[in-house]
């Protein structure tokens, strides 16, 4: 009964988006993910999914995509990516996969999901610019995230279990390290005592500025499929 996480799969078996415009390592990654998911995961383990599952644009383009993931062992914890304007509210994307009879899936809005003795929370997040904007929408994800924990603790007995939050965004960069930054998506995971932080959204020369490692106390991992070149990082 393990824990796994692997982000971006960026499926589109509805209509083809070739992702090896992005390298060449991307030629046919749905089967590469496969073929490792099948030796490294069995079907009582749980596999986190921070975020960019489908290029679909719409909640029904998505049914072969989550068909291809629900074919795969194990159970699914899936957040929104940059990339997932399919995007839906939880009762209406519990219906569609009800609807469509895929029964090991469930997401992840402003909620909180316990397995074993572990509590998954979460949110898309988002970049670090100084534009206005971005900053407001940086805002509204540090209030998701906070959320999500306060749901945890309010559903859940959190005592004796470990909190692992995902996020698509990074939230530390190298740089940041070097220069002993911080921000409040670390704040949050400091004052609700959460240890381990996985993200994705990178790719290529990007995860250079990635940070792997233990920082104000929190362990994070970038998880982008590629750059775990498609096999699933076990946390636990």
């Amino acid at each position: 009964m393990s824990i796994y996480v692997i982000g971006d799969l960026h499926l589109s078996f509805k209509e083809s988006k070739p992702m090896n415009i992005f390298g060449e390592n991307w030629t046919n990654h749905e089967e590469k993910i496969k073929n490792n998911w099948m030796k490294e995961i069995k079907y009582d383990d749980l596999v986190i999914l921070p975020g960019d599952f489908s290029w679909a644009m719409h909640l029904e383009d998505t049914e072969l995509d989550f068909k291809y993931l629900n074919q795969l062992p194990g159970n699914k914890i899936l957040l929104k990516g940059n990339h997932d304007y399919w995007w839906n509210t939880l009762t209406k994307m519990d219906n569609f996969l009800k609807k469509i009879e895929v029964n090991n899936i469930s997401f992840i809005n402003s909620n909180a999901i316990e397995y074993k003795n572990a509590i998954i929370v979460g949110t898309k997040g988002y970049n670090f610019s100084e534009q206005e904007n971005d900053q407001k929408l940086r805002n509204r994800e540090y209030i998701r995230l906070a959320l999500s924990i306060k749901y945890a603790k309010e559903k859940f007995n959190v005592e004796n279990k470990e909190i692992i939050c995902a996020l698509h965004y990074p939230p530390i960069t190298n740089n940041m390290v070097k220069a002993n930054q911080t921000n409040e998506f670390i704040e949050i995971l400091k004052e609700n005592n959460i240890h381990r932080c996985v993200y994705a959204h990178l790719h290529g020369l990007s995860c250079n500025n990635a940070f792997n490692g233990i920082y104000k106390d929190i362990e994070f991992n970038l998880t982008s499929s590629d750059f775990l070149n498609f096999v699933p990082l076990k946390l636990l």
